[in-house]
């Protein structure tokens, strides 16, 4: 992942909202939900999670397919490793035993 990638992320993530919408996608895993649904549950007023998704879709972070009449939403799992590989690149001056605890951390404990 380049800088400007990693900023549009960044950006994306960095409005409550979104970043709610993007942790909810992540939980529904390869179900996804579609946007009714990411609305009602956030609480959220349907042209403003329309916006939000459009923003988190514009940076990567989400991807979307039609089904019919509704949109179904899923979380980008490649464009988040590629940001956590973007953000650990230079991880502890070449001493993998010190990233270690943070990898432990970010691994799904399914």
């Amino acid at each position: 992942m380049d800088t400007n990638k990693a900023l549009a992320a960044f950006f994306a993530l960095s409005q409550q909202t979104r970043l709610d919408v993007f942790r909810l996608l992540v939980k529904a895993g390869s179900d996804g939900l579609n946007a009714g649904e990411i609305a009602s549950l956030l609480d959220v007023k349907q042209n403003t999670m329309s916006a939000n998704l459009t923003v988190l879709l514009n940076a990567g972070m989400v991807r979307n397919e039609r089904h019919g009449r509704t949109i179904r939403y899923f979380a980008d799992f490649d464009a988040m490793r590629a940001l956590l590989s973007f953000l650990m690149e230079d991880c502890c001056g070449g001493r993998p035993e010190l990233c270690q605890p943070v990898i432990d951390e970010i691994a799904c404990a399914c």
